[in-house]
């Protein structure tokens, strides 16, 4: 039997107050976005964000790439990162920074990047596919312009730790495993966006 608890509770009534137009919309503003970034890297990116406060808002974002680019190229994932944010002037104005927790899994190799930055090698993509999952957090900065009434355009930068465990095998395509449940901890980007935002 499904059972109701308080927390289930408060989550559906605040999921009903962002879907509810009217009075409730005047004192709380909602907005949708999707990372321009992300999308012209093939992956498909959408967010909402909701004010709690004058100065506090809380944003949920996803983003999804199950393309295959080419027979030896592979990057295909899938991401979750809510963020809260403390806006330094008015919400969803000016600028704001944030902290974000971030997960997913992925399934990407057969890329030269021959790039090495703060302990992982970007490198071992080119000969090698990597399959496994991730979960950590960070902390951003951004800056969001006013555009019109409705829109705005946001960009921010953010930074922070990963735990990654994955499998590696020999190819992009197929090839046999060499490795089983190893773990890698990423540290630097974790976001990287220029969004373009529409406010209710």
């Amino acid at each position: 039997m499904y059972k109701l608890t308080k927390m289930k509770i408060r989550a559906i009534l605040l999921l009903a107050a962002c879907l509810i137009r009217g009075v409730g919309m005047h004192a709380q503003k909602v907005a949708v976005k999707t990372n321009l970034v992300a999308d012209a890297l093939l992956n498909a990116h959408a967010g909402v964000e909701m004010s709690l406060s004058p100065q506090w808002t809380v944003e949920l974002a996803g983003e999804f790439n199950g393309w295959t680019l080419s027979h030896q190229r592979k990057w295909k994932h899938w991401a979750v990162q809510p963020e809260v944010r403390r806006w330094l002037c008015d919400r969803m104005a000016g600028h704001f920074v944030g902290a974000h927790l971030h997960g997913g899994q992925f399934n990407m190799g057969g890329f030269d990047t021959g790039m090495k930055l703060l302990g992982t090698d970007w490198s071992k993509l080119a000969d090698h596919r990597y399959q496994g999952w991730f979960t950590g957090a960070g902390l951003a900065y951004g800056y969001a312009w006013i555009l019109g009434r409705h829109w705005n355009m946001e960009a921010e930068i953010g930074a922070g730790y990963s735990f990654v465990r994955y499998d590696r095998f020999r190819c992009a395509n197929c090839g046999k495993k060499v490795e089983s449940n190893q773990t890698h901890h990423y540290v630097g980007l974790t976001r990287a966006q220029l969004n373009l935002v529409y406010v209710f």
